[in-house]
């Protein structure tokens, strides 16, 4: 080791993790890229490039002198924050290292490769064109999960992947109670004879006027278009650090509402890209929580969006930026926004309630799927069954099934985070709710208010705590899912007249 690295082990430590992240970054802005702007035929060199990029990260990350610099911090005098980095830093060393780098490579060029071929199985309804590539993506994570604990099973190992500070326990618990709570509940609405608006069947609204509107309510909510932009891609996502945050949408010429509720939710996830530590980027302590993120998404998209406030605030604008909207009132944009309808069969376009039956949906086909007890074959059927099980409905087709995400092809393990998101969105409300008059803040367009109890309470930590933790802090308890059932008792309880 360096005498640099004796003298100051922590330094030394931060400037490599730094390096990796960096190589992180940039490797995000080829994937932002491949998905909106890169033209079809740049796929198989994007295919090399992210390859190269994921093996260099891998090797940096790995490297025998991360292990020696972790062993000289722990004997260091240090911070607690810089031991949090530490701890950050170890778990991560310590998994990576258990994975071989050539096997790291393998996976981020198949991943990339599939993201095309999911593509174009996806628009022709096509999962038998998938299959093979989705097989040989579960033969590498089954691979790396058997590096990781060959004593596990695949499912738990590729779970702590996405959410590794959250028990999978934990979340185990939060499901059993919403599959039970939830399907009274929900059928209980259905037999409420009661009918929500739909203001906008039979109509169609142009890209060009929806594109304007969704820039128009960024604007509207506050955010920050010098480090951020907002383009259109086949799925919405978010990507970038604290200094840029992309968010993009998608447009659906017979729903609005579609389009505006995805822009609204990743300029949730945004919000939390830049409210981290600007002087921290780098290191765990200025990177977000995976476990949390969901949560920023689903606290803007429901607990500001969805709400009447808001369509009293926002209303004018929305008549603004679209036709044909002149007599839109707020009380059926509201109902418009808030209807429940399980027939639906597409997990992004699924109501605010029933959209955790196609979570829980996924989580068990992922489960049997990745754990030996479904085959590749099996997973459309399977599929439909547990549909049908959990929202009454089967799709037309596999585009309406199985091939309708995206995620497969970059992990597995990952759909649970949806669902908590929601449940600490409901949770951290009820938080904020004992400091804020929420509903005046949104009334009011004091968005910003809003946006700092969240860098407050959740944002400023990054990786601090662990995201267990982190919710025992900004929340003052453990995760729970009696906070969201209140609410959805209460909101969804008035809308049918229970």
């Amino acid at each position: 080791m360096a005498t640099a690295d004796t003298d100051d082990p922590y330094a030394a430590l931060r400037d490599h993790v730094e390096r990796i992240t960096y190589l992180r970054d940039a490797t995000g802005l080829l994937n932002w890229d491949q998905q909106v702007t890169m033209p079809e035929g740049g796929s198989p060199a994007r295919a090399k490039q992210l390859s190269t990029l994921s093996g260099t990260t891998h090797d940096l990350l790995t490297e025998d002198r991360v292990g020696e610099l972790l062993d000289a911090c722990e004997a260091a005098d240090l911070t607690d924050e810089q031991r949090a980095v530490c701890r950050e830093i170890r778990r991560e060393h310590e998994r990576a290292t258990s994975v071989p780098s050539d096997l790291v490579s393998r996976h981020a060029e198949a991943s990339s490769e599939a993201q095309q071929v999911w593509q174009d199985a996806k628009a022709d309804a096509d999962f038998e064109a998938f299959a093979p590539t989705l097989d040989r993506l579960r033969e590498l994570r089954v691979e790396r999960a058997e590096h990781i604990d060959p004593r596990a099973d695949t499912y738990p190992t590729l779970y702590e992947d996405n959410m590794p500070t959250l028990p999978l326990e934990t979340v185990e618990r939060v499901f059993d109670t919403l599959r039970e709570e939830l399907p009274p509940l929900v059928a209980a609405l259905r037999e409420s004879g009661t009918e929500l608006a739909r203001p906008f069947e039979g109509q169609t609204f142009p890209e060009a006027e929806q594109a304007a509107l969704n820039e128009a309510v960024a604007d509207f909510l506050g955010y920050d278009w010098d480090r951020g932009r907002l383009d259109a891609s086949p799925h919405p996502f978010t990507s970038g650090t604290q200094f840029d945050a992309r968010i993009t949408t998608r447009y659906k010429p017979e729903d609005p509402l579609d389009a505006l509720t995805a822009t609204i939710h990743e300029f949730g996830h945004a919000t939390y890209q830049l409210g981290l530590p600007r002087d921290e980027y780098g290191v765990p302590l200025g990177s977000a929580r995976f476990e949390v993120h969901e949560s920023q998404s689903r606290f803007w998209e429901n607990h500001v969006g969805r709400t009447r406030a808001f369509w009293e605030a926002f209303l004018p604008t929305f008549q603004e930026h679209l036709s044909g909207v002149e007599d839109l009132t707020v009380e059926t944009a509201y109902e418009a926004a808030n209807r429940i309808y399980p027939e639906n069969r597409i997990r992004v376009e699924a109501d605010e309630l029933t959209y955790h039956m196609h979570i829980l949906l996924r989580h068990d086909v992922e489960r049997e799927y990745l754990d030996g007890d479904l085959s590749v074959d099996e997973v459309p059927a399977r599929w439909n069954e547990l549909m049908d099980e959990y929202l009454g409905v089967t799709p037309d087709d596999d585009a309406e099934g199985c091939l309708q995400d995206i995620h497969w092809t970059t992990r597995f393990g990952g759909f649970p985070s949806y669902t908590v998101g929601s449940v600490l969105a409901a949770q951290l409300t009820a938080a904020m709710r004992e400091d804020l008059d929420v509903e005046g803040c949104i009334s009011d367009r004091e968005f910003d208010r809003l946006r700092e109890w969240m860098t407050d309470n959740v944002h400023r930590h990054g990786q601090r705590y662990e995201a267990d933790e982190l919710v025992a802090v900004a929340t003052g308890e453990r995760l729970t899912a009696d906070y969201f059932l209140e609410y959805a008792r209460e909101k969804f309880g008035d809308l049918y007249d229970l």
